[in-house]
């Protein structure tokens, strides 16, 4: 019974840390991307994590600091709750 139980905890425990890691790791491509897309952002916290929420979802940033979303339409089309453009 103390085996089995066991064993269930160590499978519990490494699927856990496989699934954290995943989701809180973010591709050094996003944050280098993202870090340069913001560099003359007003509110550089705020454009890093709405960057880094869209490049997550989309593998990819438009160059340059502002517009040029053309190269990366899933970046572009990506709206916020009121319908409004949700990647800086």
């Amino acid at each position: 019974m103390k085996l089995v139980f066991a064993t269930v905890l160590l499978v519990c425990l490494v699927l856990g840390s496989s699934m954290f890691e995943a989701t809180m790791a973010a591709p050094p491509f996003c944050n280098s991307k993202c870090k340069a897309r913001c560099s003359k952002a007003g509110m550089q916290d705020r454009c890093l994590r709405f960057c880094g929420i869209c490049c997550d979802k989309c593998k990819c940033v438009p160059s340059g600091t502002y517009g040029n979303k053309h190269e990366c339409p899933c970046y572009r089309d990506l709206k916020n709750g009121k319908g409004k453009p949700k990647c800086p």
